[in-house]
């Protein structure tokens, strides 16, 4: 286990992603949410994805040359058309013209379609609530989740994240999460680890209650307080597929397999002005400090602070800069 600084795991991740044909712009912001989910402690959706990302650029399931498209179909409602290329160049693209119509007219939609996934939704959102105005974000995944009492796979993970400004270029709160008991990939870490999972987390292919993770992967997650997170799952298919004209989650395709169709994922995002409210700011005071009055309580993502440099396990990084030395085939 070494110790990486961020900077360094930037700089690797964008030289992979060139090395196996994305263009620099798009290396730079695909780098850049690498870095930013390692520096926080996420690691399912940082260096863990860098291999699948090389792997399908070199299979052309996913394109890094392209050039996404921003329309406006309606006054308040952005669109940008990924065309099959990452999301996070797709949403930089189009972030400035949602922002714009946001604060015009005080809440705006941003769709991305057509994207691969975008691993951490909260990566979005956060920069929403920097620019002041507050984030709300949905997308759906690979077929994982079956109704409850179910064993048919339906939808995905399915997350939703928020995120709420501070009014001083921060972040006061912000939670990114799956509306399942766990993520997919707390399920995948287990598996490696030779671990058995909780209880609850999952359901064999049968549709009983395992505590196997391998089938758990044969068979179903299970939405986060039953049916309470089934209809979360299912608000965040229909906006991110409906209002994207990205797939629906039994469409998808495995997200790491090297070969395949594109993702042809949807992102949908809400923007909203805090000006546009009555007393937002006053009231976000004064349920920050009704959280606080318990020692030890805080707001979702309140004090969090991102890395300089994390530890990353030896066959990680060696993975992350053999892939940087590589050349395209």
């Amino acid at each position: 286990m070494a110790e990486i600084a961020i900077k360094q795991i930037f700089d690797i991740s964008k030289t992979a992603l060139m090395r196996h044909g994305a263009q620099e712009w798009i290396a730079d912001h695909v780098a850049d949410a690498v870095a930013k989910s390692e520096s926080v402690g996420n690691r399912i959706c940082g260096l863990y994805y860098l291999e699948s990302y090389c792997q399908q650029l070199i299979t052309g399931r996913v394109s890094g040359a392209v050039e996404p498209v921003v329309s406006k179909p309606k006054e308040a409602a952005i669109f940008v058309d990924a065309k099959f290329g990452f999301a996070q160049p797709a949403f930089a693209k189009a972030l400035p013209n949602a922002l714009v119509q946001a604060r015009k007219s005080g809440v705006a939609t941003l769709s991305v379609g057509h994207a691969h996934t975008c691993t951490s939704l909260g990566y979005f959102t956060e920069q929403i609530a920097c620019q002041g105005l507050i984030g709300i974000g949905f997308t759906n995944a690979s077929p994982i989740v079956a109704p409850p009492g179910g064993k048919t796979r339906a939808i995905g993970t399915n997350p939703i994240a928020f995120s709420v400004p501070d009014g001083k270029g921060g972040v006061a709160m912000q939670f990114d999460q799956s509306t399942t008991t766990v993520a997919l990939g707390k399920i995948t870490m287990a598996k490696a680890a030779g671990e058995r999972i909780p209880e609850g987390w999952a359901v064999d292919k049968d549709g009983k209650p395992t505590t196997d993770p391998e089938a758990a992967l044969q068979g179903s997650l299970v939405s986060m307080g039953g049916y309470k997170g089934w209809g979360f799952g299912l608000m965040a298919e229909l906006l991110a597929a409906g209002m994207t004209g990205g797939v629906v989650s039994r469409d998808v395709k495995p997200l790491k397999a090297p070969e395949g169709p594109p993702h042809d994922l949807g992102q949908f995002y809400v923007l909203i002005d805090p000006a546009a409210g009555q007393a937002f700011y006053e009231r976000l005071a004064q349920v920050a400090e009704a959280v606080a009055l318990d020692e030890g309580a805080r707001m979702p993502g309140q004090y969090k602070t991102p890395a300089q440099a994390v530890e990353v396990p030896d066959t990680l990084w060696d993975l992350a800069t053999g892939l940087a030395e590589q050349g395209r085939a």
